[in-house]
């Protein structure tokens, strides 16, 4: 859980994007928590906050991490082409 201190969580409010993980942490877990509240707790209401973290998941991971391994890739060579 992300125990950020009242003024970390006030200066959030307020918009600024997160500075550190543990500040996007408590802002994605603030979203969930609001999301979860309004449509009520259910199995659907968990699947569906489960579902959409792991979509976006993907998407970062296919969108960010891909391109940014592949230029580290060709910049230093692939580890997997190693001697053994």
């Amino acid at each position: 859980m992300p125990y950020i201190t009242r003024a970390q969580r006030d200066l959030l409010a307020t918009g600024i994007p997160p500075s550190h993980p543990g500040e996007l942490n408590y802002v994605l877990t603030e979203m969930i928590v609001k999301y979860a509240k309004h449509h009520g707790v259910s199995y659907h209401v968990i699947n569906d906050i489960l579902g959409a973290l792991e979509g976006a998941k993907l998407e970062f991971y296919r969108r960010v991490v891909v391109p940014y391994e592949n230029t580290k890739l060709a910049l230093n060579g692939d580890v997997y082409n190693a001697p053994q």
